[in-house]
């Protein structure tokens, strides 16, 4: 059977915004107190307002792989998916980034207010940690110490928010191809391959494929960071729902500035060409991961 793979991401991505909006009402938990009308509204804004929802969906597919497509890992997709929009909410901020569109929305910051924004971003990052630390996500309290732990490493200092420091010191100043795939590894590709690896660990899969699915995240992080970079260089606000030619106006160190747009397109193609053979022992089981890294290179958003 064909796949639609347009079709099955957007089911996908409808079963995260479902969890997503769930997770985000306005009923207060155990322990909790209330949840403040504003703050909520503008973490909403920030996590409802569309989006491809690659990285839960990555949690996904890795999980269903081995078989394990319960709503344990559409839990812990989501937790992973409220760390990307709290990124995304604090990129935005005139400190970081200075962005007033995401996804053609206005950004949490222009549609409150900055120190709204702030506390959203908070919010989101907290909220993650309780989701991934439910029953439900796996019946093994060590796996979710486990993943919460490794997601934790993911986004922090070692991993995405460090990459982003390392980013904005980047600005206007030359940078060596090594520091460059560095920072990139951080900032974009620590989520991207934790969304594998943790895939295939909630599905209880065996060490040598937690470690097959682990470099499947690497090869695609690369790519979706070089293709985003493309993008940024080629593509218009209005294809991609934000601003674009931002790196270069900033002064930002990136590989297709350093490496030129041919030469680019060449490492793509032998990234797509590695992920493929990741995944080649898996054969018909791996048609949607398989899929998705050829999403993921030719994309146009």
């Amino acid at each position: 059977m064909t796949l639609d793979l347009k079709q099955h991401l957007a089911a996908q991505a409808g079963r995260v915004e479902t969890c997503l909006e769930q997770l985000l009402n306005d009923v207060a938990l155990q322990e909790e107190i209330v949840r403040p009308p504003r703050l909520l509204a503008a973490m909403r804004h920030g996590a409802l307002n569309g989006g491809k929802r690659l990285r839960p969906i990555l949690v996904l597919e890795a999980a269903n792989l081995f078989g394990h497509a319960d709503n344990g890992a559409l839990k812990a997709a989501c937790a992973l998916e409220l760390i990307h929009c709290y990124s995304l909410v604090h990129d935005d901020l005139p400190a970081m980034d200075d962005d007033d569109l995401r996804r053609g929305q206005p950004t949490v910051h222009k549609a409150y207010d900055e120190a709204t924004a702030i506390l959203a971003g908070d919010a989101l990052l907290t909220l993650a940690f309780d989701v991934i630390a439910e029953d439900t996500v796996h019946a093994d309290p060590s796996v979710r110490l486990r993943l919460s732990r490794e997601l934790s490493r993911a986004a922090g200092v070692g991993g995405m928010a460090g990459g982003q420091m390392l980013d904005l010191e980047s600005e206007h100043r030359e940078r060596s191809e090594a520091e460059i795939r560095r920072l990139q590894s951080m900032k974009t590709g620590a989520l991207l391959r934790y969304a594998c690896r943790s895939g295939a660990i909630l599905a209880d899969a065996g060490d040598a494929d937690v470690d097959r699915l682990t470099r499947f995240g690497e090869v695609i992080g690369l790519a979706f960071q070089l293709a985003d970079d493309l993008l940024d260089v080629e593509s218009t606000p209005e294809a991609m729902g934000k601003a674009t030619g931002k790196d270069a106006e900033a002064g930002k160190a990136t590989l297709v500035g350093l490496m030129g747009v041919e030469k680019t397109r060449a490492e793509l193609a032998l990234l797509l060409s590695e992920a493929e053979d990741l995944l080649a022992p898996y054969g018909e089981r791996a048609k949607v991961l398989t899929a998705l890294a050829g999403y993921i290179v030719n994309r146009s958003n």
